[in-house]
Order: structure tokens, then sequence, then C-alpha cells
């Protein structure tokens, strides 16, 4: 994998990370990945596109914060804080061509030992997410996992260059361009505001709700 410029050698394989060994010393790594590396997202990105091998560039960063344990004794609890940027050609469902789409993830995980142990945190707790660590873990697979929760539900340009012949025909035609301004004064705001990358884990100390977007 192609690593940032500046980085220092040595940084490990985001394809087999000991991720517990990340969070218990605080690592840090960063790196691009392709879209071509990702092929259930290279699914998403239409035949046509100008560039379907767009790339994004990822941050991880690992973490322990002092929590109560089972035994009832406080123990340190691991936690990675991953960042995602780029963005990715996806088919407009409007007017049926491509259109860059970009993508800004920020999430705080914390890091359990088993899926049973991750099934003991309720789903509204969404403050972070609970993903079961191991010690060859694929960072590249998580990545791709977010993009993919990312997909906007109805993919499409905020203002389409053209109408697909199909959307448009006679009388219908003056009404559904009516309903598509419509479409696209709702469509304001959909994008919710991202907090400030790796900020959620901050606000565990604060006691804070979190600010993730799944």
């Amino acid at each position: 994998m192609t690593q940032h410029p500046g980085n220092p050698a040595g940084l490990p394989d985001p394809h087999e990370l000991d991720l517990f060994e990340f969070a218990r010393s605080g690592r840090q790594a960063a790196g691009v990945v392709r879209v071509s590396q990702l092929p259930r997202m290279l699914n998403e990105v239409p035949a046509e596109a100008p560039d379907r091998d767009t790339a994004f560039t990822w941050q991880a960063e690992g973490a322990t914060q002092p929590e109560l344990q089972d035994d009832g004794t406080e123990g340190p609890q691991p936690y990675l804080r991953m960042a995602v940027h780029g963005a990715a050609w996806l088919e407009c469902q409007r007017c049926m061509t491509p259109y860059p789409q970009a993508f800004n993830i920020d999430a705080t995980y914390r890091i359990v030992n088993t899926e049973a142990e991750a099934e003991e945190f309720p789903l509204d707790e969404d403050e972070v997410e609970v993903i079961v660590g191991s010690r060859q873990f694929d960072l590249v697979d998580l990545i791709e996992e977010e993009l993919l929760l990312s997909l906007p539900l109805v993919p499409k340009h905020e203002v389409c260059p053209e109408v697909h012949e199909s959307l448009v025909s006679g009388v219908a035609g003056a009404e559904g361009e009516g309903d598509e301004a419509a479409q696209d004064e709702a469509g304001e705001g959909d994008e919710p505001k991202r907090p400030n990358p790796f900020a959620a884990l901050e606000s565990l100390k604060r006691g804070e709700p979190g600010d993730k977007k799944h």
C-alpha cells in the first residue's frame, strides 16, 4: 500500500494490523487506498465514470481509556479512531450520468475481544462503534465498510447538467422539472455536520453524547 508522504518507514501493514497492540501503544498510521483495492466499492462506480480508480486518504490512531472492568477493577479499554476522506464517482439517479460524491468519515471504535462481547452493547449507544479486534485486523476492510455505509440512499447531482429523457415527456416533463427543483431544495442539508476528526473520543471523557452518524 502506498503510504502518505512524510510517514516514517516501518508502519504496520493495514491488512494485517495487530489492533490491540496498535491501541495499547497509542500508535498512528496513515495512507492512501484506491477504489480498485475495494471491490465492493468499485461495484458502485459506473462504467462510464471519468475515473473509476479514485483515491481515499485515511488516518488511524490507537488509544486506551481507563474503564471499570467486569471484575470490578479499572483497566485500559482500547479504542481506534479513524478518518477517511476522498471522492468516488456514482451514478446520479435523476439524470443517469456519473457525478463525484465526496466522503468525509470520522469515526471512533471501541475494540472488544469477541462477537459475544460486542453484542452486549446496546444498539442505541451511538457515541462509538463496537468492533471485534484481532492480531491480524484488516483496516482496509473497515475503511471499505465505512464507505459503503456512507453511500447516499439516492445518489444525485446537487444540480443535474441535464434531465434524462426517460424522466421528461410532454406536460409531465414540466411538472417533473418542478419536482426536481423541490428535490434539490429538500436535498440541501442532507449531509450532517461532521465532527472534528478524532473528537468523539474526547467527548467520552466529558460524558457528552457523541456525534457519530450511525
